[in-house]
């Protein structure tokens, strides 16, 4: 194992897809924007959570290219997008929730 070296800046791009891109375009709220995260990190869950989203409708965290479980660290410079429960078939292979045949 191996550690990263993480941006200073705190920031983290977030974006939101399928239910939860509704969900947010219902409050009038946008569905991709930047969130400041500490140096230390914080849990997917942590920043759902902050950002009002329901953690029963999201099923994981695509982080920097690689799908991930909610509780895995979010750190300054990551690129995220939380992937909403039921996501179709094909798209859960495309992104590695599920193996293909």
């Amino acid at each position: 194992c191996f550690m990263v070296e993480h941006a200073g800046s705190g920031v983290v791009n977030i974006r939101l897809f399928g239910f939860l891109r509704s969900f947010m375009k219902e409050r009038g709220l946008p569905d991709r924007f930047d969130e400041t995260v500490p140096p230390e990190g914080k849990s997917g869950l942590e920043v759902a959570a902050e950002l009002g989203l329901p953690k029963e409708k999201i099923e994981a965290v695509f982080r920097n290219g690689l799908i991930q479980q909610l509780d895995a660290k979010i750190y300054p410079g990551d690129r995220v997008a939380f992937v909403p429960s039921g996501t179709p078939g094909p798209y859960r292979v495309l992104l590695g929730m599920v193996k293909g045949r």
